[in-house]
């Protein structure tokens, strides 16, 4: 059986690969129903809001996701956990001449149900490169 920090991990890893592959429904498995992502400059994103962010319509090109994480820190206590992490992403949109970069560093809060690590809040604070 993994340890704590190795199933967060996987959970982080596996986040960011259905990410790149634009598995949508994979990624929002990995969260809780109340989850809460900060980003500056924008009000609190609830799940429903970023499910509809996320899903491309039918028929539409996705954008390409390409993205490192590097984990800082992981604290595990009880049924709650955080993550300090440096993320690099690239997106490029369907159509666009450039690619949008963004870089930065998160903290993330896990809680366990069951033996399930989910994501209960992101501060993502990543800026533009």
């Amino acid at each position: 059986m993994l340890s704590d920090e190795e199933q967060i991990r996987d959970l982080i890893q596996t986040w960011h690969s259905a990410t790149e592959t634009g598995d949508i429904d994979t990624v929002l498995s990995l969260m809780t129903e109340d989850v809460i992502f900060l980003v500056p400059g924008h009000p609190p994103m609830s799940k429903a809001e970023f499910a509809a962010l996320s899903r491309v319509p039918n028929g539409k090109p996705r954008p390409k996701f390409e993205g490192t994480v590097k984990i800082q820190e992981i604290l595990v206590s009880g049924d709650m956990a955080y993550v300090w992490s440096k993320l690099s992403l690239t997106v490029t949109l369907p159509g666009a001449e450039h690619p949008i970069e963004r870089a930065g560093h998160t903290l993330t809060v896990f809680r366990r149900f069951g033996n399930k690590w989910l994501l209960f809040r992101d501060a993502n604070l990543s800026v533009p490169v």
